[in-house]
């Protein structure tokens, strides 16, 4: 076919018709490693933190500063990164951030003081919040259409593979130094060589970007049957506004992205309020150290279970109604969890929550990821990860207030399943987007 005859498509049309190929699975195993590492970063230190106390000097207070210190830095991150990935692509993105963590990670190994390691990983998270910010957003742009929502959503299993890595080396590791456990860490990052050895660069935004021959080349590694064609990109913002935060507020974009910053923040409250504190809490139950680890540790496993379901069920009922039924469902796990008055009824309580409120977080990190076109997707996603951070760093400080004010067990659950009550109201105004082309 010369270019005089190829058809002229839109770029979303691509990849209608387009299998889901071996080349996909090594794609879905790049980033799927990513997000593991992503997550393994958040949680690592949190199950060694009482190693810190003795290393540093430092109280409570202190060993709360350094455990948020990641999720501080990586705020500002997003908001950068996000951008960039719309101006010079998601891949060199994906790959500079995350080699750039590994360094930075490796150095507050060595931090001689609290000071120096609270700055060492604040700039860890900046530099992590590149790739953390455009993994999904990539992988969405990669996928077939008709396989978009499913595989996406199996990537989220990522993050509950990463907290059992974050767990399993507090046993393994822990008594060895927190050092070792960051040591770790840094040394993730040279999987960034990995993903650019198996990622491509997003056909999408090649497109966007006028380079038309480079995004055809992926498309046909990819095996689009309509990898010949020339391809334009739908949409209202155009390419030499891209990464401009204030298109975000415009026209029919502006109410989505109210809403999409509010849900993050308040969708993120709830889990995170919940994670950081749940050894803490299941203490209060008469729970030991080590069996709030193995607690911890099964209610991971549940979150895989409740992954693959929703994943199944996305493609068949769309995301809006998946979505729902699950916040519906982990809220009323939650206040089975908040009133049970046996360990059994906590287990299964639990269990309930975690399987349906990281289902429902598998199907968000999908839909959340089409609402925006193009030329914003990485700006929109950096900045629903932004919301979502905010939360990271509130939420732990708010539910240790409550904590500390002696709430007691079932009023902080209470408190924390208000939030995920205000998820679901926030979910119903979005639009469905399952089965759409991306634009």
């Amino acid at each position: 076919m010369t270019a005089t005859d190829a058809p002229t498509l839109p770029i979303g049309a691509a990849f209608d018709r387009m299998p889901f190929s071996r080349r996909h699975v090594l794609i879905a195993l790049a980033l799927f490693i990513a997000f593991v590492i992503e997550s393994w970063e958040q949680l690592a230190l949190v199950y060694v933190s009482g190693d810190l106390g003795p290393a540093f000097g430092i109280d409570e207070a202190g060993i709360g500063v350094v455990l948020s210190a990641v999720a501080f830095g990586m705020i500002p991150g997003v908001l950068v990164w996000g951008p960039l990935a719309d101006r010079i692509g998601r891949k060199p993105t994906a790959f500079w951030s995350l080699l750039a963590y590994g360094v930075i990670a490796l150095a507050s190994a060595f931090a001689p003081n609290m000071a120096t390691l609270v700055a060492l990983r604040v700039g860890s998270g900046l530099a992590l919040a590149g790739v953390y910010t455009i993994t999904f957003p990539l992988f969405l742009e990669l996928l077939p259409t008709r396989h978009r929502g499913r595989a996406a959503v199996y990537l989220s299993i990522g993050w509950p593979i990463g907290m059992l890595a974050a767990i399993a080396a507090s046993v393994t590791l822990g008594g060895l130094g927190w050092h070792v456990v960051v040591i770790a860490s840094a040394a993730a990052g040279l999987w960034a060589f990995a993903i650019r050895a198996w990622v491509p660069e997003s056909p999408y935004w090649l497109a966007s970007r006028g380079r038309q021959e480079e995004a055809r080349a992926v498309l046909r590694t990819l095996g689009s049957p309509d990898a010949e064609a020339t391809f334009t990109v739908a949409g209202t913002v155009a390419s030499a506004r891209a990464g401009n935060p204030m298109d975000l507020l415009r026209g029919r974009l502006a109410r989505i992205t109210v809403l999409m910053l509010a849900l993050n923040f308040v969708f993120n409250w709830g889990y995170w309020g919940l994670q950081t504190w749940l050894p803490t809490l299941l203490q209060a139950k008469g729970l030991s150290l080590s069996a709030s680890l193995g607690f911890a540790a099964l209610s991971a496993l549940m979150m895989i279970p409740g992954y693959v379901s929703a994943s199944l069920l996305t493609g068949r009922f769309g995301r809006k109604k998946v979505f729902l039924f699950y916040v519906v469902a982990a809220v009323l796990g939650g206040l089975w969890f908040a009133t049970a008055s046996s360990l059994t009824g906590l287990y299964l309580g639990n269990f309930v929550l975690s399987f349906f409120s990281l289902g429902a977080w598998g199907v968000w990190n999908t839909w959340n990821g089409e609402f925006y076109p193009t030329a914003l997707r990485g700006t929109g996603y950096s900045w629903a990860t932004a919301s979502q951070l905010v939360a990271t760093t509130v939420a732990p400080s708010a539910v240790g207030a409550l904590l500390a004010h002696a709430t007691g067990f079932t009023a902080t659950m209470l408190v924390i399943n208000v939030f995920m009550v205000a998820t679901a109201l926030l979910a119903v105004p979005l639009p469905e987007t399952e089965g759409r082309e991306l634009e």
